[in-house]
């Protein structure tokens, strides 16, 4: 009657879930039997966070120029569009935090823009403060004329088609799809940047980065297709250390560290490594978190200290990644 057949359904339930997650846990380990590694043109260990915002003022060419100096292997930027179409470097839309001006960049042509204050307070580290001679805005054109071969992270943050047909338009210029990467948070905006150049690799939006861990945590994850190149993520347990948030459930400790456990786990980042998808831990800004993110297996971190982390990797004696066109 009905009573067997639940009995034999559990009896060869609970086989078919041992195999299914012990050959999960086998190809988990093995990722190159299901999934060709991806081959990029670059790798980055040392990534330098709107320029290095800890240490010159952010997204000027002073900034990336000094990143540079010191050895940065990727730039992060963020770009957004003038009243004029210029496209210049920006974190935000809004002139008041950088520039202590009233207005909106989008309001403005680019020769009446404002220079950024004197002194700026780094995001990731409250209470303090980077300064510099350059305090004018640059265009994402002047970046790729001054700093041809060095991959760049370009992040979009606003839904504007226009902008991001612009941004396309200046990579095939310079002839950098290959070491250009297309970041944003916002499904919506990543459809359309890789609708306008699929060429150029692209990271893991927030709710992919949420389906990526769901498939981690599922066991499906050897089993599934990934088409983004990095995964750009945060390190949970900076929080409260110094970086502060808004977000009241942030502020619990026992919150922090489910969600610190949850993302830094070292078999995901190594299954990843392995597909040949590139790891950046953003944004660490202090030396034990920089060991920690490379003990995890992180291929790279995101900083606003480039020298710090620079003095970092020369002193850990770290090895030393392989070519890029060896991964894969």
């Amino acid at each position: 009657g009905c009573g067997d057949c639940r009995a034999m359904m559990q009896l060869l339930l609970a086989p078919a879930l041992a195999a299914y997650f012990l050959t999960s846990l086998w190809l988990l380990k093995r990722p190159r039997i299901l999934h060709p590694a991806k081959r990029l043109a670059f790798r980055a260990r040392h990534v330098s966070h709107r320029g290095g915002a800890g240490e010159r003022i952010e997204n000027t060419m002073e900034a990336f120029r000094h990143a540079m100096e010191c050895g940065t292997e990727m730039l992060e930027l963020d770009c957004v569009l003038t009243r004029d179409g210029e496209v210049v470097i920006s974190h935000d839309t809004d002139l008041y935090r950088q520039a202590a001006v009233r207005g909106d960049i989008g309001d403005l042509d680019y020769q009446d823009l404002p220079l950024y204050k004197e002194r700026m307070e780094i995001y990731f580290y409250p209470d303090h403060y980077s300064t510099g001679r350059d305090r004018r805005i640059p265009r994402l054109e002047e970046v790729f004329q001054n700093f041809p071969t060095v991959p760049i992270n370009v992040e979009i943050k606003v839904d504007e088609p226009r902008l991001i047909s612009k941004v396309s338009d200046l990579v095939r210029r310079f002839d950098r799809e290959q070491i250009t990467v297309w970041a944003s948070a916002s499904d919506k905006i990543m459809d359309q940047c890789r609708t306008e150049n699929p060429s150029m690799p692209h990271i893991f939006t927030q709710s992919r980065v949420i389906c990526l861990l769901l498939a981690f945590y599922t066991g499906l994850l050897p089993f599934l297709p990934l088409r983004e190149s990095c995964l750009e993520y945060p390190m949970p347990s900076i929080i409260g250390r110094y970086y502060r948030v808004d977000n009241w459930i942030l502020k619990f400790p026992l919150v922090i560290r489910v969600l610190d456990w949850l993302l830094m786990q070292k078999s995901l980042i190594k299954h990843l490594v392995d597909r040949g998808i590139q790891v950046y831990i953003w944004t660490l800004n202090e030396e034990p978190d920089y060991r920690r993110a490379f003990q995890l297996g992180a291929t790279g971190v995101m900083t606003d200290f480039p020298t710090k982390l620079r003095h970092f990797l020369d002193s850990s004696h770290l090895p030393s990644p392989p070519p890029a066109h060896s991964w894969g």
